[in-house]
C-alpha cells in the first residue's frame, strides 16, 4: 500500500498518480489487480450507483457500506471516503462523531472534504484527531446548486488567485493531498507547484500529479452522459448488455438452462418418489 509520504515523493519524482473511484468489492479488486495506487469511494455513488440526481442525498450509511466493500476488496490500497454532504459541518463535536464513525468504519486511509474556508478548521480538527484529510477544490458538486451547476472554476484572475491561496492554506491545516475538479490547466499547473502535496485532477488538465476517473466513466458502465473531461477506456456497458439480451433469448428460446446444467436424481431415488419402489 502506498502511505502518504510515498505518495509525497512520486510527486516530487514527477511519477504521476493513479486514483480510481471504487463502490464495491469486485471493482475494488479489479483496482488493486491493475496497480491503481489510490482507490476513492466518492459521494458520486449518489449519482451512479444509487440513481440520486445529485451528491446532496447521500448519507453517512451509504459511505459506510460501500466504503467497507470497497476496504474488503482491496486491502492493500489507499483508500479515501468522502464524507457526504453537511456531515462535515456544525459542531466541532458532531463533525469529529460523524467522522470517527466513517474512518473507523470503512477502515479508510483518508476521509476527503469539499471547500476550503468554511472547512479548514475541520481540517485541522480531523488532522489534529489522526485523520489523513484531503482536500477537494474548484468545482464542488455538494454545492453545484448554490453556484448554478456544473461550471469550470478559478476562469478569472481573481478567482484563480482565490484558489491558489485556497490550496495553501488546506496545506498548512494539514491537508495530505489536494483533489482539483474542473479548472483550467494552467492554474493547475500552479496549484501543483504552489503546494508540497499531492494534487490530484478531475478535468483539471494533465499538469497535476495525479489524475482521478470515476469509474462509471472510465469502463463505460452505466446510462449517465460521460462528461467533456472524462474518457472512457473500455465500454463494458455494451458486453454486459449485449450479455443480458443474450440471456433473454436464451430463457425464451429454451437453450437456456441446458442438459449440461440439470441436475439429477439415482434412478431409484425417482421410483421412490413416485411410490414406485420397494417398501
Amino acid at each position: 500500500m502506498k502511505t502518504i509520504t510515498e505518495l509525497k515523493r512520486m510527486k516530487t519524482e514527477g511519477s504521476k498518480i493513479v486514483m480510481m473511484t471504487a463502490y464495491d468489492y469486485p471493482t475494488a479488486a479489479f483496482a488493486e489487480k491493475s496497480d491503481v495506487d489510490l482507490l476513492l469511494v466518492g459521494d458520486s455513488l449518489g449519482m451512479v450507483v444509487l440513481g440520486y440526481p445529485s451528491t446532496v442525498y447521500v448519507t453517512s450509511e451509504d459511505m459506510i457500506h460501500h466504503g467497507k466493500a470497497v476496504r474488503r476488496g482491496a486491502r492493500d490500497t489507499f483508500l479515501v471516503v468522502d464524507l457526504p454532504f453537511g456531515t462535515f459541518r456544525g459542531s466541532q463535536d458532531r463533525i469529529l462523531t460523524e467522522a470517527i464513525r466513517v474512518f473507523q468504519e470503512t477502515g479508510a486511509d483518508a476521509l476527503k472534504v469539499e471547500g476550503a474556508d468554511e472547512v479548514l478548521d475541520t481540517i485541522q480538527l480531523l488532522t489534529s484527531t489522526g485523520i489523513p484529510v484531503v482536500a477537494h477544490l474548484g468545482l464542488l458538486p455538494q454545492s453545484a446548486s448554490v453556484i448554478g451547476g456544473y461550471k469550470v472554476q478559478g476562469k478569472t484572475a481573481d478567482a484563480a488567485r482565490k484558489l491558489l491561496d485556497d490550496a495553501k492554506l488546506c496545506e498548512q491545516a494539514g491537508a495530505c493531498m489536494i483533489v482539483v475538479e474542473c479548472i483550467p490547466h494552467q492554474l493547475t499547473a500552479q496549484l501543483a507547484a504552489a503546494v508540497s502535496i499531492p494534487v490530484i485532477g478531475i478535468g483539471a488538465g494533465a499538469e497535476a500529479d495525479g489524475q482521478v476517473l470515476v469509474f462509471h466513466d472510465l469502463v463505460k458502465y452505466g446510462d449517465h452522459r460521460l462528461p467533456k473531461f472524462a474518457e472512457s477506456f473500455s465500454d463494458a456497458g455494451a458486453v454486459i448488455q449485449d450479455g443480458i439480451r443474450s440471456y433473454t433469448n436464451a430463457v425464451r428460446t429454451g437453450t437456456f438452462p441446458g442438459k449440461q446444467h440439470h441436475f439429477t436424481m439415482k434412478e431409484e431415488e425417482l421410483m421412490n418418489l413416485y411410490g414406485g419402489g420397494s417398501q
